[in-house]
């Protein structure tokens, strides 16, 4: 209901199809189910136009207390994308276990302990269950792998370069034991090894995992996706090595970019003698509406074909893929990575889930992340230096302290990146065009990196060596302010509204004022809304100009954010005049060149497809 849909399905979900589901889940006997948080509460208001509150209240009148809710908190980022103070973090958690909410799952970009210390003691004041989260990274490769030719050979060329020596390495077992160990000394309940992109291979989870089970002595649990093709065997090898919790989908929400079918877990769990205490039955119930519900979310669907049906209480299994699973546990307790992860690819292949993203397998980068590189260039009309900008990802990286790539480190990485490859191309020295977020990123206003940053670098790049992190005290509070075309009422309407406002103040701008809009319409006759609406029609009608100056296109298609233009503005080069998210990520349009803008396509919040006009600059 969480990471399942934001995996597959973009968080679009609906709160209709939520209350068909959740009836089926009140016997399911699943230890926690993960509702809310991470992009939720954004999403729906955003996407949806519906109260994140109303979905967590719902979820838990419907469970009774029967398993416990979680959702997953960005720490000192909430639910958001910038630091908040702790009055808006207290004022969140605590109306959230007001609703029902029992786990709040904490994680950091960056792996900061200073921004998760204070969520975790929050949530225990308020009596619910603080689980730390570690996110994995790996060390990145060499920078300047040497050039081949051919695809395959530049996909060797590109990622196939030497990795950093043992010497050098940074994430190491012990440094996410450390921060795992931190993390229980600060009062988390549970500790979660959280692998965003799926990058755990089978014997890194066998090493970690038992590690983390050696040095903490609260449960932990293993958090991963099938991406580039670990999921299933590095959690069968979490298993093997002792893992207390595993993070599942059900079957027609789980592989691919998701986590891995519980059905696939429960055989496993089954040869292992591992019980599982969960009403495979019910399961079975949800199987059924979920298939449903991803029919209903067709037009999000990552995936090119469904998998094929399958009930692990009913269904046989043929004798060659029921040997696969006793091979892939065979080979996992031997060690045999290859020939754990050969098994459980072809269980996967055998029931039509996505094959492994080679892609993110051996950049090992996020999919989002390439995806909005590749868009970033194509506006820039510099798709030639797509292999030169992922080859500067290491560099980059490293300059910045060694940051996870994890959102928003992640689109900030890649699209410095680019900029690194374009001051190449033009024979400029490096870093000539630094972003802001990259600024603010390498001044500390994030957190403290993994490594810390060379005062020189920072200096070049901020213009002051000295580290300066966010300071939550210039924090101010959104205004709340009086709608007086709407009656003179106020925009947030209580205390759940309000923090909204504090949390994404553009979007539940929008959904609040919809909100006191359609209590404002409610009190008008319906003949001066039907009055309101034909006009509106009208409106409507009249005949657009043809296009007739330079037009600046979308390079992939997403949804408007920040429109910083109108019509009769004069622009310079480079200027930024709009800001538009895809693949969870915000990506800047500038403009190609001075000139005045002649019309505006596009307004905050529009949807918009590949290559729909945004603005037209005059003749």
């Amino acid at each position: 209901m969480r990471d399942g849909q934001q995996s597959l399905f973009a968080t679009r979900m609906s709160q209709s199809t939520i209350d068909r589901l959740l009836p089926l889940y009140e016997n399911a006997g699943f230890y926690i189910m993960e509702v809310w948080g991470g992009a939720i509460p954004d999403s729906v208001m955003r996407y949806l136009d519906e109260s994140p509150w109303n979905r967590l209240r719902k979820a838990s009148e419907a469970m009774k207390g029967k398993s416990l809710l979680s959702a997953l908190s960005r720490g000192r980022n909430l639910f958001g994308y910038v630091p908040y103070p702790n009055s808006v973090l207290e004022g969140f958690y605590k109306e959230a276990i007001k609703n029902g909410l029992n786990v709040m799952r904490i994680f950091d970009a960056l792996n900061d302990i200073d921004n998760i210390k204070d969520s975790i003691k929050m949530i225990n004041a308020l009596g619910g269950i603080a689980d730390g989260a570690v996110c994995y990274t790996v060390d990145p490769k060499e920078e300047e792998a040497p050039k081949a030719t051919g695809f395959g050979a530049k996909l060797k060329g590109l990622f196939g370069g030497n990795k950093t020596t043992e010497s050098e390495k940074i994430f190491t077992d012990e440094y996410f034991v450390e921060k795992a160990k931190e993390m229980e000394a600060l009062g988390a309940k549970i500790i979660t090894l959280k692998d965003m992109a799926g990058l755990v291979s089978p014997l890194r989870a066998a090493s970690i995992i038992s590690k983390l089970k050696a040095n903490v002595s609260v449960p932990v649990d293993f958090h991963t996706h099938c991406t580039p093709g670990y999921g299933l065997a590095s959690s069968v090898m979490a298993m093997i090595h002792g893992v207390d919790i595993l993070d599942t989908n059900i079957w027609w929400f789980g592989e691919g970019s998701a986590a891995p079918a519980i059905e696939l877990i429960y055989i496993f769990a089954d040869r292992l003698g591992i019980e599982v205490d969960v009403n495979m039955e019910a399961v079975g119930a949800i199987r059924d509406e979920l298939l449903n519900a991803r029919k209903e979310l067709k037009q999000f669907d990552l995936a090119a074909n469904l998998p094929n049906a399958f009930d692990p209480l009913n269904d046989t299994l043929p004798a060659n893929i029921s040997a696969l699973f006793d091979k892939a546990i065979e080979c996992g307790k031997a060690g045999d990575e290859e020939g754990m992860l050969e098994a459980c690819h072809a269980i996967e292949e055998y029931f039509r889930f996505p094959k492994p993203n080679e892609l993110v397998k051996n950049a090992e980068v996020p999919g989002g992340m390439y995806s909005n590189m590749v868009a970033q260039l194509k506006t820039l009309g510099a798709s030639d230096l797509l292999d030169d900008a992922m080859r500067l990802i290491p560099k980059v990286r490293r300059d910045a302290g060694l940051v996870p790539l994890v959102t928003p480190t992640s689109q900030i990485v890649g699209s410095q990146a680019v900029s690194l490859a374009m001051d190449r191309k033009k024979g400029n020295p490096d870093y000539s065009n630094a972003s802001n977020q990259f600024i603010s990123l390498v001044k500390g206003e994030y957190g403290h990196t993994p490594v810390a940053i060379d005062p020189a670098f920072r200096e070049k790049i901020t213009g002051d060596a000295t580290e300066h992190p966010y300071d939550v005290s210039k924090y101010r509070q959104p205004e709340n302010p009086v709608l007086d075309d709407l009656g003179g009422v106020n925009l947030a309407s209580n205390d759940e509204e309000y923090l909204l406002l504090q949390l994404l103040p553009s979007v539940a701008n929008g959904f609040l004022r919809r909100r006191r809009t359609e209590e404002f319409e409610a009190r008008q006759s319906a003949e001066a809304k039907e009055s309101a609406a034909k006009a509106e029609a009208e409106a409507a009608k009249e005949p657009e100009e043809p296009i007739t100056g330079e037009v600046i296109s979308a390079p992939m298609g997403g949804r408007i954010i920040e429109v910083n233009v109108k019509a009769g503005d004069e622009v310079k080069k480079g200027q930024i005049i709009m800001v538009y998210e895809a693949m969870k990520m915000e990506n800047d349009v500038e403009a190609p060149k001075a000139g005045k803008i002649k019309r505006v396509f596009v307004k905050t919040d529009d949807i918009v497809g590949t290559d729909a006009p945004l603005v037209e600059f005059a003749d």
